[in-house]
């Protein structure tokens, strides 16, 4: 039975909302994901291929992934 911190990490992605304020838009625009914001943090929600899709965008827009 697969792990499921594992699966949750190739499926979401953490960070600062303030970090998405620039790229927010284009990023729900852009990919098929959703993003749910709670006190000042943000989960983006989609498969993992997507997830890593993102994951590269956010990277080249400056935003830094743990």
């Amino acid at each position: 039975m697969p792990d499921p911190s594992n699966l949750r990490d190739s499926t979401q992605i953490v960070v600062p909302c303030a970090s998405l304020e620039d790229v927010r838009e284009e990023l729900e625009r852009e990919f098929t994901v959703t993003v749910f914001p709670n006190d000042g943090i943000c989960k983006i929600i989609g498969s993992p291929v997507e997830i890593k899709t993102v994951n590269d965008f956010l990277t080249r827009h400056g935003v830094t992934v743990p």
